[in-house]
């Protein structure tokens, strides 16, 4: 159960490289184009994924079981605005680029942990968590962003 678990969220992560890879064959204009009024462009949310993945290499993964406190959480609105910036400036393909790179790191840092950390528990604060599920949350994140995306252009399925 536990290797399912950890092979289902290793594969997810996988397909998502393989489907931001096809966002290089959107035009500039669709990668520019907020995805609806008052919503991100493409580049945006694939940027802020680059953010995310990095917070959890860098900031989570490291502290999970060592019992000492994590470090504080940024400001998520500050954090995606950042990234959002960011995003805005660079091209498409360097967007693209470091989104998969980081990604691959996430990947590669979930395959070195053992199984037997996949059901430990953790806290964050006083809530405590269990590193499939908080891997599960970011599925459900990158998931409701990919649909955000296929509702703009119907023909990108995460598929």
């Amino acid at each position: 159960m536990v290797q399912k678990r950890k092979e289902q969220i290793i594969l997810h992560f996988e397909k998502t490289i393989s489907w931001v890879e096809k966002l290089n064959h959107v035009t500039e204009d669709e990668w520019r184009t907020p995805i609806a009024y008052n919503k991100w462009t493409l580049a945006e949310i694939v940027g802020h994924f680059k953010f995310w993945d990095e917070f959890v290499l860098f900031q989570r993964l490291p502290y999970f079981f060592e019992n000492k406190p994590l470090p504080k959480a940024p400001d998520v609105n500050l954090m995606n605005h950042q990234s959002s910036i960011l995003s805005k400036k660079n091209s498409k393909e360097a967007t693209i680029f470091k989104f998969i790179e980081c990604r691959r790191n996430l990947i590669k840092a979930i395959n070195n942990l053992s199984n037997d950390l996949w059901n430990s528990e953790f806290f964050i604060g006083d809530s405590s968590y269990i590193l499939a599920s908080y891997f599960e949350s970011q599925v459900e994140h990158d998931l409701h962003h990919f649909n955000q995306i296929h509702q703009k252009l119907p023909r990108l399925s995460l598929q």
